[in-house]
Formats: C-alpha cells, structure tokens, sequence
C-alpha cells in the first residue's frame, strides 16, 4: 500500500470520494511504469509498501516495529516517543524514520505520508492515539489492553466499524499454534460443556500496592512530562511512574489484570460462547499496614488481588463461572495433575473444567493438554483451524496491505474490544472500593453490569470509574 494522499474536508473528516478517486488514479499511474523504473530485482514498489509510524518506541514498541519490519513490504517511516532516552534503539533500527514527540503533531503533520500505526505508550494514552489515527484512516496496531477504561474499549470497537480500517490488538497468543490446538480438543467434545475458568499469574512484578512519594522529583532531560500524561489529570513527576512502573497506578496503567489477562485469557474468550460478564466482584491485599485506612491507597493497585466473574451461558449452554488471580495467589492444584507437574508455566496458566473433564494451558495458551495428562497420550485431534505461520504482526500487516474486510485477523477490534471491556470490568470492581461511597467495605460487593448501556445497576456511584473526562486536547 502506498503513502495514501487523503484529503480533509471543512469538518476534519476525510473525504471518501477524493480519497477513492485518487487512489484509482494512482493505481492507474503505476499500472503503466515499467518495472525497471521502479527497480531492480526484489525491488518492492512503492503501491506494495505499507509505511508505518509507531507512536511510543522504547520498550515493547522497539520489538513491535521490529517484528512489523520482519515483512519486506514495511517501511518504518516515522517514530515518536515522549521520552528521547526510550527512542534510542529504535532509532538505531530505523536511522531513516523521522522523529517526533507529540503523535498528534506527527499525524497532523506526515498523514498523507503513513499508512498504519503502532502503539505501544503505556495503557492511558492507548485510546488517544489509537483514534486519532482511525479518524485519518490509518490502520492500526494497538499493544493489549487495548484501552484503559471500559468506555474506550467500546468507542475504538465502534471507530474500527466508521472508519473502516484494519485493527489488531498486541496480545500475539491469539495468533498462536496453542489456543487453535486446545478450541480442537474442546470442540472435539473431549471436555464437555465448559462450566468453569480459573486463570492465574505471576504478576506485578513491579512495586504496587505502595504509595507514591511526595518530594519533588527533576523530571529528566529529554523527557516530555506533559506529553506523557496526557489524558491523565496532572500529576508532579515521579520515577515510580516512569519509564517502567506505571502498570501499577491508577491514573496510567490497569494493574496485573490489565498487563496479563489479555494474554492468559484470550483461550476462554476465543474458544467459548461469552463477552460480556453478567456481574464481577472481588477482594485483594496490601502490602502495609493493617488497617482498612491504611491498605487503600486510591492511587495504587493492591498487591494481589482476586476477581470472580459471571458470564451467561449461550446457545442452550450453562453459566460459566470464571475466577482471576494474581500477585501469587493460585486457585487449588487439580487433583488430576500430578505431584511433580507444572502448574501453568512461570507466568500464569488457565484451567478449563467441563462437565467430561479439565484442560489446562499456559500463557499464550501454549501447551494445552488435557488433565490427567495421560489423556495425551495417542491423542489425534483432527487440525480443522487455520494456522498463522506469519504470525501475530505480519498478520496484521498483510490485512494492511489487502484492504479492510479483506482478510481475517485474530485480535481486530471486533474481537479485542469486547475482551478488553470484561477484563477492565475486574479493575472497576477493585477501585470501587477505593470510593467510599459504594460502602463495599467489608466484604466483596458484587457488581451487576449491564453490558448494552455499559452501567452498573446495583452500586451507581462505581459508575464514575466505568470512563474520566481526559485533560483538554486528549479527548476522543
């Protein structure tokens, strides 16, 4: 696909029939250029080559743009980072892309000039970004979770439809081998009917659960504070928050849920007929004090923490009860795994019980088998499901490159949003106890969620955390 030349009307909205007309101009352009002119052998045109932009570089973005750069088809053409330190490797992997600071300047500036984005800021700004490059037709490429608040999560899934552009969500255990070998087992009728899900992980893996310091911090050279709040309310720097610690705030990141259940979950959500949970409620830990006063901190994540959601059985099938740990915290050991097995793998695991049996996987849902493990052994389960040898990324890059509609993706908004709304619907039950006016205190309260109105009906004021009002320039 080539740098598209769009073209805005007086509303800011791209003009579908100039766009259209031009690009069949274009394309009627090139059909007549010799091949020579275009290059030698190998040589890839211009009309075969997706340019891509990453907004937020260091990190996980350096090895996204690295593993979108594994097609000969991409161009890393512009990079852009809040935090000159992060930038430097991918710099060095792309010493030709232009480099900004503020993603909307890049997209105002260079959009005729890209065709898709990556994003790869941390979880607050994901859905500012992410819109702002729908909204000038580029496609994009958002790391998991797809948004930090549930009302995003609905907005980008309906952006998706609006603008018509090829979307994909960074949890890359959806493209794997393991997930579409464990929906062949269920469906070969080796479980039964699925009743229920408990998942787990390792994670934090940072300081939660902590507060903040007050002393005033230097915000470091090459830093842009403003620009990395963003959306986020203004809040005095602090080198818990960056580069790396924000998963465990509040106001930036979605905790342990948010970082893994993407990844650990994804096999529930591909392979069994549910969404939206019907209620979710769940109880945690500190790590100081002990005094109710005293382990509440509003700002943070606790240290663990565990959460029970409710989905409502679908197509004739029962409820299935699903149940989320963290922190350390296990659900019990299966009595049909062996003394000496792994439980999951060092990052988490899930198990699925059904009414003729359990199956147990890791994260990403790799090594799926069936418990006892001995039920393995002879298995032959016909391979009915399509592979993605390319992978996760390059998936999504050859969707860029064929059109919207075009081709099938494993994690496009269609799938990714809906995912994303029930697992942030476990961070809205755990801050709302942080409110003191849901009186949920003590003891779990449950919440009662009506997903098409996307509303609690039971504790209202758990509603204020449901979206927040962004800071002035960032809204959506």
């Amino acid at each position: 696909m080539s740098a598209p030349n769009h073209h805005r009307n007086k509303s800011g909205n791209w003009s579908r029939r100039k766009f259209v007309k031009n690009s069949a101009l274009s394309a009627a352009a090139f059909s007549i250029v010799p091949s020579f002119v275009l290059g030698g052998k190998n040589h890839i045109a211009p009309s075969d080559t997706l340019y891509i932009a990453g907004i937020g570089v260091g990190g996980k973005g350096t090895s996204d743009l690295t593993e979108c750069a594994v097609s000969p088809n991409v161009k890393v053409s512009f990079l852009c980072d809040v935090d000159d330190r992060q930038a430097i490797k991918s710099k060095q992997n792309f010493p030709t892309a232009a480099y900004y600071k503020d993603f909307r300047k890049m997209l105002d500036k260079e959009y005729k000039n890209i065709d898709a984005v990556t994003i790869s800021t941390p979880d607050h700004t994901h859905a500012s970004a992410a819109m702002a490059a729908m909204e000038r037709g580029k496609h994009v490429y958002v790391q998991k979770p797809l948004t930090w608040s549930v009302q995003e999560a609905r907005t980008l899934t309906e952006a998706a439809r609006k603008y018509q552009v090829v979307t994909q969500m960074g949890n890359q255990g959806g493209s794997g081998n393991g997930v579409r070998t464990m929906k062949e087992i269920i469906d070969a009728g080796l479980v039964g009917d699925v009743t229920r899900v408990s998942a787990w992980t390792n994670r934090p893996i940072w300081p939660q659960g902590i507060p903040a310091s007050k002393k005033i911090q230097t915000v470091p050279k090459g830093l842009d504070w403003n620009l990395w709040l963003g959306p986020a309310p203004e809040i005095m720097f602090n080198p818990v928050y960056a580069p790396f610690g924000w998963r465990g705030w509040t106001a930036f990141g979605t905790g342990a849920i948010g970082d893994m259940a993407c990844h650990i979950l994804d096999p529930a959500f591909r392979i069994l007929p549910i969404d939206y949970p019907s209620d979710v409620e769940c109880s945690f830990t500190g790590v100081w004090g002990t005094s109710f006063n005293e382990v509440l901190i509003p700002e943070a994540f606790p240290s663990s923490s565990v959460m029970y959601f409710t989905f409502p059985g679908k197509n004739g099938k029962p409820d299935i009860k699903l149940s989320w740990m963290d922190g350390g915290i296990k659900p019990e050991r299966p009595q049909e795994l062996g003394a000496d097995e792994p439980m999951g793998d060092s990052s988490g695991g899930i198990i699925m019980e059904g009414t003729k049996g359990k199956i147990m996987a890791d994260c990403y849902g790799r090594n799926p088998r069936l418990l006892p493990t001995s039920r393995m052994e002879g298995l032959a389960v016909s391979e009915k499901l399509a592979r993605v040898p390319e992978g996760h990324y390059v998936q999504w890059v050859n969707a860029c490159l064929a059109g919207y509609g075009k081709t099938e993706l494993s994690s496009s908004f269609d799938y990714a949003g809906p995912f994303t709304e029930a697992i942030l619907l476990g961070v809205l039950a755990m801050r709302s106890y942080y409110l003191k006016e849901a009186e949920s205190y003590p003891g779990r309260r449950k919440l009662v969620w009506d997903a098409v109105n996307m509303k609690v009906t039971n504790v209202d004021i758990a509603n204020s955390l449901v979206s927040r009002i962004p800071r002035v320039g960032w809204t959506i």
